[in-house]
């Protein structure tokens, strides 16, 4: 119960910190959201018009930054994130709401896959070292994971996309029509998610290959596997039960993380290929000085990132009870 209290009341302090640096870093950054907006209408407006956007936008003169940070704070506590000054006047949980499923489902699934299979295929390599498997993993994956994402993204679409023609390469799904559950639409989206999907997967697996593989041949040469091996127990057994058990705890961390930074969407990809997430109205909020939208972004993936750890911390106990005394 302690180990818990003592990772909430982190949570809690870290998350009150992330909160503050989330009001005052984007009103600090150069720049006038008002204008910015008034500047894509040819007319332009009245000063008492732009007097009015400033208030509505919470960018008047420092003085006001302390009230401005409590009604942030209210706001925040009731789940109101206020309007969207890039695409107004569409608010910001609309934005969101509509953009972390399609984050979720390409990024989330894909993370999640190249960890499983990663972590699977360092096992396996790690247990039969010096093996073809073995011998063929570290320059590969070497070379995948520092791949550029964006490079990657370009390649792919160059190849499948515009010479071959095999699947289309440009947002989430065909805008000119209807997003339904059919068949066809269901079919279209995930036909829009292979080259992305498959841009973030070769450039992650690698890690996670590589780490695995390193751990487990670390656990490979402790004593306690040596006397699984005396005892005469199955290979299969002493490969997942003693080895790849405890040779897995330390990337349950990574994966945390990685979790956690999966609402941040991968900004790079989403750019590249127009793939209306997360990530993708990041940067555009940052592009467009939407602090709204901004704020709301950064402390989505903030909180993500704390509740991952969180997690992992606990379930890093529950399987290693030996972490408890020091945390």
């Amino acid at each position: 119960m302690r180990f818990i209290l003592r990772r909430l009341g982190f949570f809690a302090l870290t998350l009150w910190a992330a909160l503050t640096l989330n009001f005052f870093l984007p009103r600090f950054m150069p720049g006038n959201p008002a204008i910015a907006m008034i500047a894509k209408f040819k007319g332009g407006v009245s000063p008492q018009a732009l007097t009015a956007l400033e208030a509505q936008f919470g960018v008047q003169t420092k003085e006001n930054l302390l009230g401005q940070y409590v009604t942030y704070l209210g706001n925040t506590a009731r789940g109101n994130f206020g309007i969207s000054m890039s695409q107004y006047p569409e608010t910001v949980a609309q934005i969101i709401g509509s953009a972390i499923w399609w984050t979720l489902g390409l990024v989330g699934i894909t993370t999640i896959l190249a960890f499983i299979l990663g972590t699977l295929i360092g096992i396996l390599g790690a247990w039969r070292r010096g093996g073809a498997l073995d011998s063929l993993m570290p320059p590969v994956f070497v070379i995948t994971s520092v791949i550029p994402y964006f490079w990657l993204g370009l390649v792919l679409i160059l190849i499948f996309g515009v010479d071959l023609h095999w699947v289309p390469y440009f947002f989430s799904h065909d805008y000119t029509v209807p997003l339904t559950f059919s068949l066809s639409s269901i079919i279209d989206v995930l036909q829009h998610a292979i080259l992305p999907g498959a841009t973030l997967l070769i450039t992650t697996i690698g890690t996670w290959i590589l780490t695995m593989r390193n751990t487990m041949i670390s656990t490979l040469a402790e004593d306690y596997v040596r006397m699984a091996r005396a005892k005469g127990l199955s290979s299969r057994r002493i490969m997942f039960d003693y080895a790849a058990r405890n040779a897995i705890l330390p990337n349950l961390t990574g994966f945390a993380m990685s979790l956690g930074f999966v609402l941040g969407g991968a900004i790079l990809i989403e750019d590249v290929f127009n793939y209306q997430g997360v990530g993708y109205w990041l940067l555009n909020a940052v592009d467009n000085l939407d602090y709204p939208l901004m704020q709301a972004l950064f402390l989505l993936i903030t909180v993500a990132v704390l509740l991952a750890i969180l997690a992992s911390d606990i379930a890093t106990a529950l399987l290693d009870p030996r972490t408890r005394s020091g945390g």
